[in-house]
């Protein structure tokens, strides 16, 4: 496995890393936990040094499945959280709550979830416009200083928000959707990243599954599949996008690979600050993406491709419109 750093001053990690939201959140029912701790443990045995959860995944379970896989390996990985919420009753509704306070408490519940004694990388999961963002860097700064934590990140944040957390704590990286289905972080994010000597984690580098070729035009999502109330996934939607994959499949066939791994190799050449996080619940596909790790795609495929999707014109939103409205801020 290939290795990057996150930044400037980063940590040095897998080329790719292991998205674990889907193991127990958002994509349907829970992976069962022993098989969940063998895929984590196995993308470890494969290279992947870089792991990603949330206190919001599950809400909880997610980070005690990774704790639970990676403690015996905990001086082998990188492991990234989230804090940024609190929850309603029925622990469904999520309420942006960023105060110094909850932070404080986040961090400690997640640190006893994730079995350890430092958080490799916290991130602040959606920007709350009620606390500034000053307030939150300087929080985070605190528990680095306290060595509960060591590096700074946001998620879906924007341009001018990260520019005043990173004057009070220097970011390591921002997460954000990108994809060669959502491509919206190169006019304003990636530019200033670059500037700021911040890495950048994309999320959903698969399309949500979309790239991968595997989810037809007549696909249908149960309630407990975020992709149920995304726009993209509306089937008036994935009918017009069919068009994107029939493209790409077509580009991974005369390179004798799959979709996912042109999609993902696309994504490692756009800039060596960039690491990928696909999730994944199966072996098999795990071990798929991870080979995208090794395929060097040449200026003339990358012009084709780019060339190729500038013909299609993608339909729907990535997220319904209470969503959309918690980024970029």
């Amino acid at each position: 496995m290939k290795h990057r750093q996150l930044g400037t001053c980063g940590p040095g990690v897998s080329a790719l890393g292991l998205g674990c939201m889907g193991l127990s959140h958002g994509y349907g029912p829970a992976t069962d936990r022993s098989q969940a701790v063998a895929l984590i443990r196995a993308a470890v045995d494969r290279g992947v040094t870089f792991f990603d959860t949330a206190e919001v995944y599950g809400p909880h379970l997610n980070e005690e499945v990774v704790g639970e896989a990676l403690e015996p390996l905990r001086d082998r990985v990188v492991i990234a959280t989230k804090f940024g919420f609190t929850f309603g009753d029925d622990d469904k509704q999520q309420i942006l709550n960023s105060r110094p306070e909850r932070i404080r408490s986040a961090v400690e519940g997640s640190l006893k979830r994730l079995r350890t004694e430092t958080i490799d990388l916290l991130y602040q999961h959606r920007v709350d416009p009620e606390v500034p963002i000053e307030d939150v860097a300087g929080t985070v700064k605190d528990l680095i200083e306290s060595g509960k934590v060591r590096h700074f990140g946001l998620s879906e944040a924007g341009v001018t928000t990260i520019r005043r957390a990173h004057a009070v704590q220097p970011v390591t990286a921002v997460q954000s959707e990108y994809s060669l289905w959502w491509r919206e972080p190169e006019r304003e994010l990636l530019p200033a990243l670059d500037e700021l000597g911040i890495g950048f984690v994309p999320f959903s580098p698969l399309g949500k599954g979309f790239l991968t070729g595997t989810i037809g035009a007549d696909a249908t999502f149960g309630s407990d599949d975020f992709r149920s109330v995304v726009p993209r996934f509306a089937p008036a939607a994935l009918q017009a996008n069919r068009a994107l994959v029939e493209l790409l499949n077509r580009i991974a066939a005369d390179r004798g690979v799959s979709s996912a791994q042109i999609a993902l190799a696309w994504l490692l050449a756009q800039r060596p600050s960039i690491v990928p996080i696909p999730g994944t619940t199966k072996l098999h596909r795990l071990e798929e993406n991870l080979g995208a790790a090794d395929l060097n795609l040449s200026a003339a495929d990358l012009q084709r491709i780019s060339e190729t999707f500038a013909q299609v014109e993608i339909q729907g939103d990535r997220y319904p419109a209470a969503l959309q409205a918690r980024v970029g801020r």
